[in-house]
């Protein structure tokens, strides 16, 4: 079975989707990311699953041409929104890492600091005694095990992951605990009687309420995919979250707010907040909601029939359930970086060409959430669905290609590319490349361009 068809068959198992369903799904486009994994073909699976869903989603609601809704990928496309999907004019996007941040040599192997927020480049330089430069860091870093330093940048509430391999991944008590967990881990919620929203065929999921709080990559790639088919999307973030790289990329299509969750005042506001949705996916460590008395439970009890799905880096048990990660950090961890530098007999960890696992993840969650409304409407109950950047890294590891296969290149980047359509952002004119994504006679586009962090009121 080709790469594409792989994935495909096991993201969309996993979302508990019918097996047919896949028949109306086909990919287009040659040429591929260069890496000894098919992460072009995962990247297209990821999507053509999405698409599933939406035709799916309409079979559940009656319409009887949704089985003849016809899905299309276009691979190369897929391979560019894996990356970035904005294209400034006259303008350039923030940086969206820290110098600090990257690989460093240790007594005995590699770790990565992650160190793109202000308190996890603090946590890191505070363990290590070093200055906020790149040669510091070297020579602090330097005198250190791998493993020891990881432990250490960890319990200071810093981000870090020691270069292990596959088969190490596979012995070590988090690997293993990922490996017991299904790809989406699903349970009922709440039920729900009363309808859930007027239809509409071009935009499938217009009039309903999208409450996102997610950072980074994974999570706001799944919500702008949301806010791409029509819904609502409202992000809240914290007071001294930062994330100017990456929110030209993110923001598209959503009204985005904050709150201090450590004051009363604002989570009350949150809970009027879940109250009102149809849809919340956060990506919150599995015992932060808990702890504020907002767990899976009591989400349910504010909003019967909530779809509610989440993520987190390491998996939602096992030692490091709690932990915090990155797609960087898990590609570390989980042997994908030691992979590629052995196989290709690099010098240092050699990791993706893209964030693969974030934007697979988001994918997969947006999948999740269309299933949770199909799922709504056929059974008029909520849903609870969870999944990790490490369990999705493992649907990866089986797309590893022989040893002796050469990738074609991806035809280059061309005007025709563009979307024409032009985005008037916050920050300038751009344009987004063109959806990879076709689906009969559904509109994909955001009402909204892209927008600063903090920009909106926290209220629908």
């Amino acid at each position: 079975m080709q790469p594409d068809l792989t994935a495909l068959n096991s993201f969309w198992q996993a979302a508990n989707g019918e097996l047919n369903v896949l028949n109306q799904v086909s990919f287009t486009g040659e040429g591929e990311l260069p890496s000894v994994f098919a992460v072009t073909s995962f990247a297209s699976a990821a999507i053509g699953a999405c698409g599933a869903a939406v035709a799916s989603l309409m079979n559940a609601l009656g319409l009887d041409e949704g089985r003849d809704v016809q899905v299309s990928v276009d691979r190369r496309l897929a391979s560019f929104w894996f990356h970035h999907s904005i294209r400034p004019v006259g303008w350039q996007t923030p940086p969206s890492r820290d110098t600090t941040a990257g690989d460093y040599k240790t007594i005995d192997g590699w770790i990565r600091l992650h160190t793109n927020t202000p308190h996890h480049r603090k946590a890191a330089l505070e363990v290590l005694g070093a200055q906020s430069n790149r040669e510091s860091v070297a020579a602090a870093v330097a005198n250190w095990r791998a493993d020891e330093l990881e432990a250490a940048i960890v319990n200071n509430k810093g981000c870090a992951a020691t270069m292990r391999s596959w088969e190490m991944w596979q012995q070590h008590p988090q690997g293993q605990a990922v490996l017991a967990e299904p790809l989406i881990h699903w349970q009922s919620g709440a039920g729900a009687s009363e309808a859930l929203w007027s239809f509409n065929r071009a935009r499938p999921l217009h009039g309903l309420k999208v409450l996102d709080l997610t950072r980074v990559l994974a999570g706001p790639a799944a919500t702008r995919m949301l806010s791409a088919l029509g819904a609502q999307v409202l992000r809240i973030d914290p007071p001294w979250w930062v994330e100017a790289g990456n929110a030209p990329e993110m923001s598209v299509g959503k009204r985005c707010a904050r709150l201090d969750l450590r004051e009363a005042i604002d989570r009350e506001k949150l809970q009027t907040l879940i109250s009102q949705a149809d849809v919340m996916v956060h990506g919150y460590r599995s015992d932060a909601l808990e702890s504020m008395g907002l767990g899976a439970d009591a989400r349910q009890k504010l909003r019967p029939g909530l779809v509610d799905i989440s993520l987190d880096a390491y998996g939602h048990t096992g030692p490091w359930r709690h932990r915090r990660g990155f797609d960087s950090l898990v590609q570390m961890s989980m042997g994908i970086a030691e992979m590629g530098q052995r196989i290709l007999k690099k010098d240092k960890p050699t990791p993706l060409p893209v964030q693969a696992l974030d934007f697979a993840t988001g994918y997969l969650l947006a999948t999740a959430a269309l299933r949770g409304l199909e799922i709504r409407i056929r059974e008029q109950r909520g849903t609870i669905a969870r999944t990790s950047l490490a369990r999705t890294g493992i649907e990866l590891m089986k797309l590893q290609h022989p040893q002796n296969h050469i990738c074609t290149p991806l035809k280059p980047e061309s005007a025709d590319d563009l979307d024409p359509r032009p985005e008037h952002t916050s920050w300038g004119l751009a344009h987004r490349i063109k959806s990879p994504l076709n689906i009969t006679r559904v509109e994909q586009y955001w009402t909204l361009p892209a927008g600063p962090l903090g920009s909106s009121e926290a209220h629908w």
